[in-house]
């Protein structure tokens, strides 16, 4: 109507999409409700997650859904904390381990992966082997195989993040007997 707010027509919607996602999960909570531990029945029912390893869920404490009529859910614990175990992937974000400030020292660390998949040359170019390069060889013919064998440059915005996620002492300058990206190391005559 006209009386309301912009604010009550928002937390309408918010309310509208929490129960379109809570609605499939109403006949199994009323089927294990009044049984010992609905929630954690409900969670190992539909949860991907390995138990045993503990993962920070983000509170969702900004929409308010009250508790069901029958009574059978504590008045402590919200049908809203059982969302995270049953969604896992709507409230988890992706997240790269790099470790800004270590425990022991105090200091930036490198990503593990990144150092052992990537190699950096001294003008600031990441090289990477192509994806799939060891994937299904079976069925791949001989010529995808040697283009797969093949290494390639990282693009601008991938360099970028890559330097990010090591420190400077992978970025130094490294002199190998016999390397082979010797002469990659220094571009000439190239804009960068």
């Amino acid at each position: 109507g006209p009386g309301r707010s912009a604010w009550d027509v928002k937390m309408a919607v918010a309310l509208r999409s929490v129960s379109g996602l809570l609605r499939p999960l109403v006949p199994l909570a009323r089927a294990s409700c009044c049984e010992a531990g609905w929630a954690t029945q409900l969670s190992a029912r539909f949860s991907t997650l390995r138990l045993g390893h503990s993962v920070q869920r983000p509170a969702l404490s900004s929409v308010w859904v009250s508790a069901p009529r029958h009574g059978c859910l504590p008045a402590s614990q919200s049908i809203l904390q059982s969302i995270p175990p049953l969604l896992p992937g709507l409230a988890l974000q992706p997240t790269r381990n790099l470790t800004y400030c270590s425990l022991k020292k105090g200091k930036r660390k490198s990503v593990k992966s990144v150092v052992k998949r990537f190699l950096r040359l001294h003008c600031g170019l990441w090289l990477r082997r192509k994806s799939g390069y060891k994937k299904k060889l079976w069925k791949k013919k001989p010529a995808r195989k040697r283009r797969l064998r093949q290494h390639v440059f990282c693009n601008r915005t991938q360099s970028k993040l890559l330097d990010k996620m090591t420190t400077s002492f992978w970025k130094r300058r490294n002199w190998f007997a016999n390397d082979p990206y010797q002469k990659y190391h220094d571009r000439t005559n190239l804009k960068v």
